[in-house]
């Protein structure tokens, strides 16, 4: 087979994470090393920066400087939200074939496998030779076929984390406590959340996914029983997290939209509002918080996932070589093996494009209000160790003058 020669282009799009640049660094210095590689572009601003030919040549990046962009958080190619229609992406294939480019490495998520698919098939009606790689990312971990998806794992830490700290503060200082987490239509990045627990009256006590219905009464009643029974109660909700009927109960009172149509679930605190009302309307609950965690768990500085960042970095790699060695399409997809080892495949594009998939049934338990075993051996090696949480060991003294 002869070498094909060429550009190779990268692009992110959709949310940043903590790891992404890590896969835009693997995919970029493992094609640099390629004879047959011409240059080495990365389009700003995903599909759109493609669109509007704004290319960086990285050909000329130091290796210095790319490895301290990969151990960066966020985007460093920066990213879009545009959504891939048909003619846009034949806009995004001529380009490629304007610029010389054969390899084609689009970092996102089932949208950007999406993208990848259509212009795979484009350049094949054109028999134009271009390999097309997606290289998967999301934190909501929502991709079809992989195990897990790079990305995930640092989001998680941070939510796990996060609970982590409430639960100290709430043991402290005793109340309801509601914590809303990213996740649309799966609930994995707030199942997360159960990593927090060393102790069995830790918190999260509850936790509300998007795959699992919830309603006004079960919420109530769920939350006076944990308040009974530990004094306090913190609960992890999905932002998605659906009602009765099965619409996004966060959807009913927002009507802010995103670029590709989706309503706006965690923009603003109403769901955690609407069910802190909910538990004051609900019982004699005086003391009720909520936040919304939002944009701090995609890019949170210093709390990265080890396993994520080499996984991130990994994926990146097996792309340029998938295309550049192999000659090959498709989606990098990873497989778990052992306890705990991954290794990499490649999947065709249109099984990973567009949808996206669920937490399964045996990750989540038969009261829909928390996690199992399963999940918990699921997650861990993902996340890593998790920082020490530790309570005072000491009898207590005999009272004097309380009787």
């Amino acid at each position: 087979m002869s070498k094909l020669e060429g550009k190779v282009l990268v692009a992110q799009g959709g949310g940043p994470t903590a790891v992404i640049n890590q896969s835009f660094v693997g995919a970029v210095l493992e094609s640099r090393k390629f004879p047959q590689v011409t240059r080495v572009y990365g389009a700003q601003h995903g599909i759109r920066g493609i669109v509007n030919e704004d290319f960086l040549d990285l050909t000329e990046a130091t290796t210095h400087n790319l490895e301290a962009v990969a151990q960066t958080p966020s985007s460093g190619l920066l990213s879009t939200r545009d959504k891939p229609t048909l003619e846009y992406c034949k806009e995004i294939f001529q380009v490629c074939k304007a610029h010389g480019v054969r390899y084609f490495f689009y970092i996102g998520g089932n949208d950007s496998a999406d993208t990848c698919r259509i212009v795979n098939e484009e350049a094949d009606k054109e028999k134009y030779e271009l390999r097309v790689i997606h290289i998967p990312k999301t934190i909501d971990n929502d991709l079809k076929v992989t195990d897990h998806c790079p990305g995930y794992g640092s989001a998680a830490k941070f939510v796990a984390q996060a609970f982590a700290g409430v639960n100290l503060d709430n043991r402290a200082l005793p109340g309801v406590y509601i914590g809303v987490v990213m996740g649309r239509h799966a609930g994995f990045l707030t199942a997360a959340s159960c990593l927090a627990k060393k102790y069995p009256d830790d918190g999260p006590h509850l936790i509300y996914v998007p795959e699992r219905p919830l309603s006004k009464d079960k919420f109530i009643a769920d939350v006076k029983t944990a308040y009974d029974k530990y004094g306090r109660c913190i609960v992890a909700v999905s932002e998605g997290v659906v009602g009765p009927s099965g619409k996004a109960i966060a959807a009913e009172f927002t009507k802010e939209t995103d670029a590709h149509g989706n309503v706006q679930l965690s923009g603003t605190g109403a769901l955690g509002d609407l069910l802190s009302a909910w538990i004051k309307e609900g019982t004699d609950i005086k003391r009720v918080r909520a936040d919304t965690l939002g944009y701090l768990q995609r890019s949170f500085l210093g709390c990265v996932s080890t396993v994520d960042q080499n996984e991130a970095r990994e994926v990146g790699e097996k792309a340029a070589q998938y295309a550049i060695w192999h000659n090959l399409d498709g989606s990098v997809c990873i497989r778990r093996i052992g306890d705990y080892a991954v290794e990499y495949f490649l999947a065709p594009l249109k099984d990973v494009a567009r949808e996206a998939t669920e937490m399964p049934d045996e990750f989540l338990n038969a009261d829909g209000n928390g996690v199992t075993e399963a999940f918990k051996n699921y997650v861990r090696p993902l996340v890593g160790p998790m920082p020490v949480m530790e309570r005072i060991a000491a009898p207590s003294v005999a009272k004097v003058l309380t009787k």
